[in-house]
């Protein structure tokens, strides 16, 4: 009898897989399913294999994480180079259909750092394919800037919607405190090199930066409406444990954590900042959409991040269903926005 229960869980999860890649709707039961993506380690919790809410969220913006391998050592980063897998880039393109098709709007490409992939190649095809071939309305990259090239522009700029560059202190000592510098290379005047690309191709132009220790008591007021970014996303230093925090971490940012407060009073010395869009750990930590590189959904709401199986695997619903995604919240941080070039009516 134990025998035959086995052929048949076997049988019954082969016929699992067959179902997800045949029906035009998913399957209403998760069913097992034995074989994973080339490179994989399944680490799916135990915890996961919990009952699914009735109405999964959809996938209106998706942050696509395809690397984890990264020139800088920013000593705050919450996805670290735990591993150098990146998907086939054909496979990427499917998980990418796949999302189109459950509803996604907005893809963003992040790392790691995303230029780090066949010197930009990797990234530059998928933007094309997600405004050329899926036609999305906004597609978008962060990166640190250092291995871009006016070369990329030239190839794929017309593609690209936004490029956010992360910039947490206009102050190169700082920069260098964080982590976020490789060699000679100035950080702040690459970033002034790169505005003068996005204003040539026509691509819109962002500035991320994490708030914390080394620059909280800083006054950017002057630097960031120089620049004139189209949105300034300041975050608060969050911890993730396994990723920045704790034993197997690769990185110990508790030395970079500030309090409410604090972050509080950075937010109100640059209110009459226009462009600035504050996100507080609350907001942050449940209301991103983050895919890693094996396309698993991240449920970070126990201060880790937990994944699904992947989307590739079991299809766009059945994986959301545990990614943690606070719907509510994403609208109430104003996640979604004017975010296609198109309609930002821009004087380039």
């Amino acid at each position: 009898l134990s025998v035959g229960r086995a052929v048949l869980a076997a049988l019954r999860g082969r016929l699992g897989a067959l179902c997800w890649s045949l029906a035009p709707l998913p399957l209403p039961l998760p069913l097992p399913l034995p074989l994973p993506l080339p490179g994989w380690r399944d680490s799916t919790p135990p915890q996961q294999e919990q009952e699914w809410d009735e109405t999964p969220p959809t996938p209106t913006s998706v942050n696509y994480h395809f690397t984890r391998q990264c020139n800088y050592k920013c000593g705050f980063c919450f996805h670290t180079a735990k591993t150098s897998f990146v998907l086939p880039l054909e496979e990427a393109k499917r998980g990418l259909a796949m999302l189109k098709e459950a509803g996604m709007e907005k893809i963003n490409f992040s790392g790691g750092e995303p230029f780090i992939q066949d010197r930009g190649e990797f990234v530059g095809k998928l933007v094309q394919f997600c405004k050329q071939e899926l036609e999305l309305p906004s597609v978008s990259i962060v990166s640190n800037g250092s291995l871009i090239r006016k070369q990329w522009f030239e190839k794929y700029g017309e593609y690209l919607d936004i490029l956010a560059i992360s910039c947490d202190s206009f102050d190169e000592d700082v920069n260098v405190l964080i982590g976020r510098r490789q060699g000679k290379k100035n950080h702040v005047e690459n970033l002034h090199k790169l505005r003068q690309w996005c204003r040539e191709y026509a691509v819109a132009f962002k500035i991320n930066s994490v708030i914390n220790r080394f620059n909280v008591e800083e006054d950017m007021n002057e630097q960031i409406k120089a620049l004139n970014p189209v949105r300034w996303k300041v975050f608060q230093c969050l911890l993730i444990e396994g990723e920045n925090s704790g034993e197997d971490a690769l990185r110990e940012a508790e030395k970079f954590v500030i309090s409410d407060e604090d972050f509080d009073r950075f937010l109100d010395r640059h209110k009459d900042v226009s462009c600035l869009v504050p996100e507080s750990n609350q907001k942050m930590r449940d209301s991103y959409l983050i895919l890693d590189e094996y396309m698993r959904f991240l449920n970070c709401r126990n201060g880790r991040k937990e994944p699904s199986k992947s989307i590739l695997d079991v299809g766009v619903e059945a994986a959301i269903k545990f990614s943690g995604f606070d719907e509510k919240m994403f609208l109430k941080r104003g996640g979604k926005y004017v975010w296609s070039k198109a309609d930002m009516k821009l004087d380039w």
